[in-house]
């Protein structure tokens, strides 16, 4: 260390530069005293004879560790370079560097220009070996002591995590309480919109589907105003990052959890960068203590959670997808019974039908392959007969599932027109409270009074269409639709995605194989509950299309053709639903060429032999109208009977004759009443002449 009298002459006419730096910005607003010493190194310059004086004060908030970028310190290693710097004064070594990497090299720079180094101690010769060894002592013990500092309290706040005492960010809807510690948020509203997420989530099995639904019930949730603290909220339509934010959080399952996260250090421009906040499995977690506090959900929920959204995600092994609409029935569920993973849907042809395949990148060949049509309509079929047993008590369930949605959106907007009534008030207290000669504040505060109020009449028509909608459209009747499930199922209004969702609430998962044997698709069924069962499908054809008339077609066709016309039929099939092989709905003209196809015998006139008679011929014959034989049919006077359900009536004509049914065309339309002996009639029967 060279004595202060010493500096040669050259050296002071360089530039000194007094490098200013504090290590965050909570240091900058609150060290003022370490700032003021720092600059007062300004005036030691000019003692020690300097006329030209450079302050670099870019990096205050800034740390030296040598993980973020100090734009000062370049620019003082870019005098340094150019020879333009004489000395360097700091306050002390841990103000120009906290690490080894810089330290050294600002010190041998200074020595390629003899530049020296200047702190309260003394003048420091980078040139000279013993001046080298103590500046290079000065560094380290600079840099270990940074490692001290951050080791001692990362060490206390650990140990103050795992007591759970450790006040860390929480995320909406918690507050730290002084005495009670970590607690839910008083704000009710903020309660059931959390609720409401995790409800959703339950009722759909998709974060992004439960998003579709709140947002379509004109969900808000709350947005930190200033965008970071938990001090006042800004309600906003919800979002998808919202959704899937809660429900990944275990806060909300009354877990403490902290070291959820680890950072990452990559090497960029020959620098190391930290980036922070990447996550890390349950496993890795510093300190997760469960039951902590007052959750939203428990526990077991959460992990429930975790899983079908890693399901979701990914397409592995053993992992379900929730049903996210398309033309396939089983997509996601149905996985290969070969190799263990998920069978993915491919839709090929003219008319796109979806086909279920097991292919890897990994292997030549394919495990199966084979048409969704027929494995579709199996598992519906098969859904429906296990439906049926319970369906009115499914239907009483999904009455009050409907019920309590329509509670749920009008118990949301009624708490957010209390808050926007509470608002108002405010609002008008502040504008009331506001002197009337100060226009400046008394307009803004006006404004926002207004405000206030348009928000409560938003609300109030929001509530108001709620009830309007909820009591005049009637409540769907389930359980008419209980007692026709398969006319339910089909329904044009029922889209694949509820039909996916129906199935993945009865079936945990589908099996399938292909016996190459039996040319056949083997489905092994297991069901909510634990009950197994087995399906056998058969595959197509070489050569045969999708398009070729159902079974159930062909034996209404052939069961009736012996006795009804082409056009009958055609009326028949159409009364029924079934349709055409390419979905069109039947004419004689289609009925009369499938028969041509099956060579099915057709109508012909000449074959009545008068046994049989249709409704029309039977009236004809009686002298009354299709009514009446109708009517007689109905009350079981008549004996009819149908080739199917929907077909047209065959009465045998002797039937006619019989004894019930001429007493019932010949009885006048009135009530039937038993003569009582002894009793008075109500009204006295009058001749037609009347009395005289």
């Amino acid at each position: 260390m060279t004595n202060v009298d010493h500096l040669p002459a050259p050296l002071l006419q360089r530039k000194a530069v007094v490098y200013v730096r504090q290590s965050t910005p909570a240091q900058v607003r609150t060290n003022l005293e370490s700032q003021r010493r720092q600059y007062e190194l300004v005036e030691e310059a000019k003692r020690r004879g300097f006329r030209a004086i450079e302050v670099i004060d870019d990096d205050l908030g800034r740390s030296a560790s040598g993980m973020v970028a100090r734009p000062g310190f370049e620019r003082l290693v870019a005098l340094l370079c150019a020879g333009e710097v004489g000395a360097i004064l700091c306050l002390d070594a841990s103000r120009l560097a906290r690490n080894g990497r810089d330290w050294h090299h600002l010190l041998e720079l200074c020595g390629l220009v003899e530049a020296r180094v200047i702190d309260l101690d003394g003048v420091y010769n980078p040139c000279m070996p013993n001046d080298r060894l103590l500046l290079g002592m000065k560094g380290s013990i600079s840099e270990f002591e940074l490692n001290v500092l951050r080791t001692r309290m990362l060490d206390a706040a650990r140990a103050k995590a795992q007591r759970g005492e450790l006040r860390i960010s929480v995320p909406i809807g918690y507050l730290w309480h002084r005495d009670l510690g970590l607690d839910l948020d008083p704000n009710q509203r903020l309660q059931e919109v959390i609720r409401l997420i995790f409800t959703r989530f339950r009722e759909r099995g998709s974060a992004r589907q439960a998003f579709l639904a709140l947002q379509a019930e004109q969900v808000y949730f709350p947005r930190p105003t200033d965008g970071r603290t938990l001090v006042s909220f800004d309600w906003t339509l919800i979002r998808y990052r919202n959704v899937i934010s809660v429900l990944k959080n275990p806060f909300y399952a009354g877990a403490y959890a902290y070291g959820k996260s680890g950072k990452q250090t990559t090497i960029m421009n020959g620098r190391a960068h930290k980036s922070y906040k990447h996550p890390k499995p349950f496993e890795e977690w510093k300190v997760l203590l469960k039951e902590h506090h007052e959750g939203y959900i428990d526990w077991a929920e959460f992990e429930r959670n975790q899983r079908l959204l890693a399901a979701n995600a990914y397409g592995k092994a053993g992992d379900v997808k929730s049903g996210r609409g398309g033309r396939a029935l089983l997509a996601g569920l149905i996985g290969c019974a070969r190799c263990g993973r998920r069978l993915s849907v491919a839709y090929t042809g003219r008319t796109p039908q979806p086909v279920y395949r097991c292919h890897r990148l990994d292997k030549p060949s394919k495990c199966m392959s084979f048409g969704g049509s027929r494995i579709d309509a199996a598992i519906g079929k098969e859904l429906m007969r296990v439906v049926e047993p319970m369906a009115i008590e499914a239907a009483l369930q999904a009455d009050q599932m409907h019920m309590d949605i329509l509670s749920e959106q009008r118990r949301i907007i009624e708490l957010e027109l209390q808050q926007a009534r509470y608002e108002a008030t405010l609002a008008e207290r502040r504008y009331a409270a506001c002197d009337p000669d100060n226009r400046l504040i008394a307009a803004q505060l006006e404004k926002s009074w207004e405000t206030a109020l348009r928000r409560i009449q938003a609300c109030q028509a929001r509530l108001e269409t709620t009830c309007t909608r909820t009591s005049a459209i009637p409540a769907p009747d389930f359980t008419s639709l209980a007692q026709d499930l398969d006319a339910a199922w089909n329904a044009p209004s029922v889209t694949t995605r509820k039909r996916q969702q129906l199935a993945r609430a009865l079936i945990v998962d589908i099996v399938a194989d292909v016996d190459e044997a039996t040319h056949e698709v083997e489905l092994t069924i297991h069901w909510q509950g634990g009950q197994h069962s087995q399906l056998r499908i058969r595959k197509p054809k070489t050569g045969e299309h999708g398009c070729s008339t159902s079974e159930e077609a062909l034996a209404v066709i052939g069961t009736m053709a012996g006795r009804w016309s082409d056009q009958d039929i055609a009326a028949s099939l159409n009364r029924m639903g079934v349709r055409t092989g390419q979905g069109k709905t039947w004419t004689a003209h289609r009925v009369s060429s499938i028969r041509r196809v099956r060579d099915i015998h057709a109508y012909r006139s000449a074959d009545k032999n008068g046994g049989w008679l249709t409704m029309s011929e039977a009236a004809k014959k009686l002298g009354v109208t299709s009514h009446a034989i109708r009517r007689l049919i109905k009350d079981r006077i008549l004996l009819a009977e149908q080739v199917m359900p929907d077909a047209p009536w065959q009465i045998r004509a002797n039937d006619l004759d019989s004894e019930a049914v001429m007493a019932a065309l010949t009885r006048k339309q009135r009530p039937c009443r038993n003569d009582v002996e002894g009793q008075i009639p109500m009204f006295i029967e009058v001749s037609q002449g009347g009395a005289q």
